[in-house]
């Protein structure tokens, strides 16, 4: 019980504090987690951040979802889902008229104008935080040279050609099982 009540706590307050969407509640879900609970170390988040990523929906439930199974089970995995997703359902039917109302004020724009950056600063730290993990800590670069070629085609194509993330996912997992073993 004790279990399900600090999965309900941690991914309501998630919920509560992940303005911006499923990757910029990646770092809070992470500090939760692996920081403040302990359920998991950097490197099973970073793999099950992956996992996530292989397959369709918003990342931050599916971590929920994961997080809460690998706590507590089947239970856990739809309290994980319920608390992180209740805060923003709420807030959406509470506020989502008054923002519609009132969007065009200045101190509403200017309130979105300076959360932005933030969730954009959110988003930089977990790639911060997973490149050791992923690519290496900088004495292991050369040796991970593959890697990051993968890494960096998979960002250049993203951009350049407009290579649909799916597309990306996959084909960086059959380049690991070919070449990365």
């Amino acid at each position: 019980m004790r279990d399900l009540i600090d999965l309900t706590v941690s991914f309501f307050r998630i919920g509560v504090f992940g303005f911006g969407g499923g990757p910029s509640m990646i770092p809070l879900i992470e500090a939760e987690v692996v920081g403040l609970r302990e359920w998991m170390t950097q490197e099973e988040f970073l793999t099950a951040f992956a996992f996530g990523n292989a397959l369709p929906g918003p990342i931050a439930t599916k971590l929920a979802g994961y997080v809460g199974y690998q706590v507590a089970g089947p239970l856990g995995a739809l309290v994980g889902l319920l608390a992180l997703s209740v805060p923003t359902i709420v807030a959406m039917i509470a506020l989502g008229g008054l923002y519609l109302r009132y969007r065009d004020l200045p101190a509403v724009a200017a309130f979105l104008k300076g959360v932005r950056p933030v969730v954009i600063a959110l988003l930089f730290l977990v790639v911060w935080q997973f490149v050791p993990s992923a690519l290496g800590t900088p004495p292991q670069w050369l040796a991970n040279a593959g890697l990051w070629v993968v890494a960096i085609a998979s960002f250049v194509l993203s951009i350049q050609l407009g290579v649909h993330p799916a597309v990306l996912i996959v084909a960086g997992g059959v380049v690991g099982v070919a070449f990365f073993r």
